[in-house]
């Protein structure tokens, strides 16, 4: 079990990490964690106060967020330990398959091996994708995709901008509606900055469970709710982040509110969470409204910023704008 972890606690090994280095590195690396500009004498005088200084003010989350953007350079036993032992460092267990954006009828899906976990779509297979690669440290980038997309389709290797146009196409194809489409064609907006090779994929209608039977075929609710999520990003250090857009049939049935949709929803939703998931939801409403792609491109910016995701140059001070 995650046991507490007191953010003086996370503060200090934080400061004690950094104080490691050179002097004269401290305040590179501070503006580096984004924790502002200093004078560099005041880091000669004491390089952990001048951390700490830089420290206090934040909370729990924002320190996590420091710690892990640190151990993207650096080595430290103890800032590792801490992660570790109040459950930061993402969802467990290893990354065997993502069974996504199916356009057509359900995959027919068979556990091939049971003592190594792999599956097999015995039907249906044309109509999602299916990525086994391994993933590394640094999650999935949209890059990472379009090279497997690549080499799936016998594409030309030089030729990785048609490769990424022929896969937003595909994808596209999987997405269920108007708020899906507008959420994900935002998105995808910053793929086409500098940089976007390197941006977290966005991967569209990912299987989370696996029910064998369909809806017509079960005589009764299935013991498996949400069997896809409607997006999903692979972000560093085994960070998962589901993104959900709610249309009525979420939380009601006739165009009256049902409190057993509700409930079910809210439920699963604890369950990702305590499995270490993040979980964001989008009214299907509000991404009608006038401004949502806007709304939408600041959510990314606000959440990357977050987790130290570098973005590209013209997106890190405002919204980004639509393709």
């Amino acid at each position: 079990m995650a046991s507490v972890v007191k953010p003086e606690t996370l503060r200090s090994a934080i400061a004690g990490a950094v104080a490691e280095l050179k002097a004269y590195d401290v305040p590179v690396e501070c503006t580096r964690l984004g924790l502002g500009h200093g004078d560099e004498s005041e880091a000669f005088g004491s390089k952990y106060r001048y951390v700490m200084k830089r420290l206090r003010l934040l909370d729990l989350p924002r320190l996590t967020d420091v710690a892990r953007k640190f151990l993207d350079e650096y080595e430290s036993h103890e800032l590792e330990r801490l992660l570790t032992s109040f459950g930061a460092q993402g969802v467990d267990g290893e990354f065997k398959n993502l069974i996504f954006a199916a356009n057509g009828p359900k995959p027919q899906i068979v556990l091939l091996d049971a003592v190594s976990n792999q599956l097999r779509i015995v039907r249906n297979a044309e109509y999602c994708l299916t990525y086994t690669r391994p993933l590394s440290a640094a999650g999935l980038s949209w890059g990472d995709l379009v090279d497997w997309w690549q080499s799936a389709n016998a594409a030309p290797s030089d030729d990785r901008g048609m490769a990424s146009q022929n896969l937003r196409s595909r994808l596209q194809e999987s997405l269920a509606s108007p708020p899906e489409h507008l959420l994900f064609e935002t998105y995808c907006a910053l793929y086409s900055h500098a940089g976007g090779f390197e941006m977290p994929a966005l991967i569209p209608q990912v299987y989370l469970h696996y029910d064998p039977y369909t809806a017509a075929l079960r005589p009764g609710p299935g013991p498996l709710e949400r069997q896809r999520m409607d997006f999903l990003m692979l972000l560093p250090h085994r960070e998962r982040v589901v993104i959900e857009v709610d249309g009525s049939h979420h939380y009601s049935v006739d165009g009256k509110a049902n409190p057993r949709l509700y409930s079910e929803m809210v439920s699963e939703d604890r369950r990702l969470k305590l499995a270490g998931y993040e979980v964001y939801r989008f009214g299907g409403h509000e991404l009608t409204a006038q401004g949502a792609a806007h709304m939408v491109a600041d959510f990314f910016r606000q959440l990357f910023e977050r987790k130290g995701i570098s973005l590209p140059a013209n997106l890190t001070g405002g919204t980004a704008t639509g393709s």
